[in-house]
């Protein structure tokens, strides 16, 4: 029998608050072949000016939005752990002069698991960061080369201790449904998962995205996707293991025990603020959208002109703020709280919800809506894609 994460009561999730801070590094050792990440490969890096664009683009922000304090930092990229320690610590130690860190704030760096990164971990630790998002994808060899990963098991498996033994909170990555993957295979695979007692999993379908190498595979038969009725079953299978070993899903690709949910991707899902910086890097503040330049070097010119990376700042009308919260909101388990989102964005009810859409969902037992809260089922989530375009009425 499937868990109902949607039964789990909103407020017993991590409450995130307060502003979060997203940094991105762009930079990777490669590209792998499902990447459409902003991520580049470059011979030479200058980590002093990185440095000081960064903290350029950091004043910026805090110019525009100077409070409230951070309860969240996240590294992402690209490849964050190919960063020095010492940047790292520098920019944490500059957020929290310019804003303050609450006093839980969560600090997430996401890592390969390459020898050479994981010897990096004390030190990350050391600077600041408390939880760490490893990069693992397949617990199978075979798998990874396939993946374009440049780590193998072992080598996966040492970094995984070593990052248990250095940080305080450790999630870890999964790629399933790929192609000729059983559910045996995937059941297996994500049973030994489990048994690393890790309390966050981010589990995720494999997609075929555009401008990837796996796209020209699949777009000249090279590569043959698993369909879409297998990857219903691996869904299905994930939700019973994982809920059963105490880590439901809080959001359709992500898993943990309560109080272990990530408090900084728990503030884009609800909506909140969030200030964005690097290249590429996409922001949501005072009812603005920001965008950095995405090539680096182009980045690096802009924060030369301007002291800032910016490409885009766009006021957001109440209507795309409420398609966009209703989008990133109905991924969560704990779903939307239709009275507080007419309240943020001045919007009726019925301009943003299709009541009858709503109404045909519910009797498929796809979505739910109790009072004030819309959630889509543990049986809608696997169709999700198609359903926000039914209920989304703007």
């Amino acid at each position: 029998m499937l868990h109902d994460p949607s039964s789990t009561v909103a407020s017993k999730l991590t409450d995130a608050g307060g502003l979060a801070l997203y940094i991105h590094w762009p930079f990777c050792v490669s590209k792998c072949p499902y990447c459409d990440f902003n991520s580049h490969v470059r011979d030479a890096i200058d980590n002093e000016a990185w440095l000081t664009a960064l903290i350029f683009d950091l004043k910026h922000e805090h110019k525009v939005n100077p409070g409230p304090q951070l309860s969240s930092i996240f590294f992402g990229g690209g490849t964050p752990s190919l960063m020095p320690p010492r940047l790292v610590a520098k920019l944490i130690q500059e957020a929290d002069r310019l804003w303050g860190l609450s006093e839980a704030c969560e600090i997430t760096l996401e890592a390969n698991p390459s020898s050479v990164e994981a010897a990096r971990f004390a030190d990350l630790a050391a600077a600041g960061v408390n939880r760490v998002s490893l990069g693992l994808q397949s617990f199978d060899n075979q798998t990874l080369e396939f993946l374009g990963r440049a780590h193998d098991v072992d080598e996966g498996l040492a970094a995984l201790a070593t990052a248990q033994a250095n940080f305080k909170r450790v999630s870890f990555d999964l790629i399933y449904a790929r192609p000729g993957q059983s559910v045996e295979n995937w059941r297996s695979e994500l049973e030994r998962a489990l048994a690393f007692g890790t309390d966050h999993l981010s589990l995720y379908q494999l997609t075929i995205e555009p401008g990837t190498r796996f796209e020209t595979l699949v777009r000249t038969g090279a590569l043959i996707p698993a369909d879409d009725d297998h990857c219903a079953d691996l869904f299905e299978l994930t939700q019973e293991i994982t809920a059963a070993a105490g880590l439901p899903a809080y959001e359709i690709s992500n898993h943990a025990r309560p109080g272990q949910e990530s408090r900084h991707n728990l503030t884009y899902w609800r909506y909140e603020d969030y200030i964005g910086i690097g290249p590429g890097a996409h922001g949501r503040r005072l009812e603005t959208a920001t965008e950095r330049h995405k090539k680096p070097e182009n980045f690096l010119s802009a924060v030369e002109r301007n002291g800032n990376g910016l490409k885009v700042e766009q006021a957001l009308s109440s209507q795309v703020r409420a398609m966009e919260a209703l989008m990133m909101g109905l991924r969560l388990a704990e779903g939307v709280d239709l009275a507080a989102l007419e309240a943020k964005t001045g919007l009726a009810r019925s301009q943003m919800i299709d009541d009858k859409a709503v109404q045909r969902l519910t009797e498929l037992g796809l979505v739910s809506q109790t009072d004030d809260r819309l959630t889509v089922s543990p049986k809608g989530m696997p169709l999700l894609d198609g359903i926000l375009p039914e209920i989304i009425a703007i």
